[in-house]
């Protein structure tokens, strides 16, 4: 059972790039996509042929939309998390699959960027709204997660947190100590999500002892070219979905030119259940 999930940072753009040439070679069972950033109606339909599509773009036009695609159909589908501001947004969208033998809840989430508390009021009006989203999702996700396994799902949230959780998530750390994503109080709320009977940061369970691997770089200089990324796209898993995770990590593009968005797919290939 193949998963992934991708920022495309405009689904419009991410198809120019080749996100369709990307989805038929690595022919995921499910994946999680963020800043669709598009109507409905003007999503290209090659994004999802052969795929079920569930989407929720929020109401702000051309902002944010997230989705999941799926190789089978979804049970049910939920938009936002309760917080009536948020889900406007179109930042959480969540949906029941039997797939593979598993029985999942699966999220798909774009965190808010945020800002720095000691900038102009217009970053610090940023820095509030992330941590005042933060302090709401927190407790949907236990919720949504005890929810989930009370109708035997496991528990699955992917997308962009829009936070790096360790010195090994961002190349340049010490450069980075007070930039936004890597401030202290987002990467202990990170840590405040996670524990073995909670959620499992998937790919780090994989890749416990190496630096990344990043799936963001910025378009601007040599970003990419000298891998200095930071690692802020996650695959969260309930227990024991992520005990039967196989192999995961980050499709980075083999060239600057062929990136199909400033994020990298992060894909996941765990055990199917019999």
């Amino acid at each position: 059972m193949r998963i992934a999930t991708v920022n495309v940072n405009g689904i419009r753009a991410s198809v120019r790039r080749g996100f369709v040439d990307w989805l038929t070679e690595r022919e995921p069972d499910l994946v999680a996509l963020q800043e669709v950033r598009a109507p409905a109606d003007l999503v290209p339909i090659e994004a999802s042929t052969g795929y079920h599509f569930a989407y929720h773009p929020g109401a702000r036009a051309g902002r944010n939309g997230v989705a999941l695609l799926s190789r089978t159909p979804p049970v049910a589908v939920r938009e936002g998390f309760g917080n009536r501001s948020f889900d406007a947004e179109g930042r959480y969208l969540e949906a029941d699959y039997d797939l593979c033998g598993w029985q999942l809840t699966v999220g798909s989430l774009y965190l808010p960027k945020g800002g720095r508390a000691d900038d102009t009021p217009e970053e610090l009006a940023r820095y509030q709204r992330k941590l005042a989203f933060m302090k709401s999702f927190r407790p949907y996700l236990t919720k949504a997660r005890l929810a989930a396994k009370a109708k035997g799902r496991e528990f699955l949230v992917m997308g962009d947190y829009n936070i790096a959780h360790t010195r090994a998530d961002v190349r340049n750390w010490r450069g980075n100590a007070k930039s936004v994503g890597f401030l202290p109080e987002e990467r202990e709320w990170l840590s405040t999500i996670q524990s073995p009977r909670t959620l499992t940061d998937v790919v780090r369970q994989l890749h416990p002892d190496v630096e990344g691997p990043y799936s963001w770089w910025s378009w601007m200089g040599n970003a990419f070219n000298n891998d200095t990324g930071w690692r802020i796209d996650y695959h969260m898993a309930s227990s024991q979905l992520a005990k039967a995770a196989i192999s995961g990590g980050t499709d980075r593009a083999q060239s600057y030119e062929a990136r199909i968005s400033d994020h990298a797919p992060v894909v996941v290939d765990y055990a199917d259940r019999s």
